[in-house]
């Protein structure tokens, strides 16, 4: 009884060795991740970053969560058009807005950027921000992917959310940086990844201060403020974080320039791409896809050091809404 009685005192005296990322296979990726955190966050190693500059900057759609057939966000204004569009026909009074009321994706598709746009301000002006919030999180209760019939917040992939906690357990502070509608995505973001809405950074439409009946309100008005994508990434990195990132990860060619410019700083640096290669478990698709095109991150990011993850190699388990 002494020996057992000791022994149990002995392991409940010992931490046990935990798997801080149990979603990744052992391969090289995940030793890589270890090893470049477990450099910069020791403090007598000559690569050694102080906390307050232990930035990580990661794309959301296609790196956070998944992002085919089409952006989750313009599936909400799909269903929220359609809604309209049943109540008053005469709505949908142009090519992009009969295929939007129709739900035909490829005729909307084809008619590129300016036909999203014009969905996105069908759906989105005249509403304040809390109503358009509010819209955004009533759709994500009800909603399901047509493809695995899983709630849109449940696709978020479980190896990035175990990389994000992994990384702030050891004092990084986490941003998402999307092309995705920022007041979109702070519906879900800190409940889906331990970001809250001041750490997110994203695309935004026209806003307006208005004062009426309801006090002041922020209403969403038409046309696009700022894209942030490609270029337009680096710069709001900048100018909101104020700091260049030591770590930064996307998954498509709109993510190459927040990698290039992160990576090129002083000291250790990671840029990490997710490869979507899993046609069984997820999706398969890079060069050619028409959302999420992959090009120079695979035929430039191996020379520049950059970590290319191989979905179906790399990762034990994809969504979180499914083990």
């Amino acid at each position: 009884m002494r020996l057992i009685t000791l022994a149990g005192a002995l392991l409940a005296a010992t931490p046990l060795l935990a798997d801080d990322l149990p979603s990744w296979r052992d391969t090289e990726a995940k030793a890589r991740i270890i090893e470049f955190v477990e450099t910069v966050t020791d403090s007598g190693h000559a690569d050694f970053v102080p906390a307050d500059e232990r930035i990580a900057v990661f794309d959301n759609d296609g790196t956070l969560w998944a992002e085919q057939p089409v952006y989750f966000q313009l599936l909400f204004a799909l269903d929220r058009f359609g809604q309209m569009a049943e109540a008053d026909p005469s709505l949908a009074d142009t090519a992009a807005l009969k295929a939007a009321a129709a739900r035909d994706m490829e005729a909307l598709m084809a008619g590129g950027e300016s036909a999203l746009l014009e969905v996105i301000n069908a759906t989105h002006t005249g509403l304040t921000v809390d109503a358009y919030q509010e819209a955004v999180a009533t759709w994500l209760k009800k909603a399901r992917h047509p493809d695995t019939g899983l709630p849109y917040d449940q696709m978020t992939y479980q190896p990035m959310v175990e990389l994000l906690r992994y990384l702030r357990d050891e004092g990084f502070t986490t941003y998402i940086v999307s092309g995705g509608g920022l007041h979109f995505m702070r519906v879900f973001t800190d409940k889906a990844y331990g970001i809250p809405g001041n750490q997110v950074l994203g695309s935004y439409g026209e806003t307006e201060y208005r004062t009426g009946e309801n006090g002041p309100e922020i209403v969403k008005t038409t046309g696009m403020a700022f894209l942030d994508d490609k270029a337009g990434k680096p710069a709001n990195i900048e100018r909101v974080v104020g700091q260049r990132p030591i770590l930064a990860a996307g998954n498509s060619d709109g993510d190459f320039a927040m990698l290039e410019w992160t990576t090129a700083g002083n000291g250790p640096r990671l840029g990490m791409i997710v490869h979507h290669t899993d046609a069984e478990r997820e999706y398969a698709y890079d060069r050619d896809s028409h959302i999420g095109q992959l090009n120079d991150g695979l035929d430039k990011g191996p020379e520049m050091g950059w970590l290319i993850v191989d979905m179906a190699k790399d990762w034990e388990r994809i969504y979180t809404g499914r083990k």
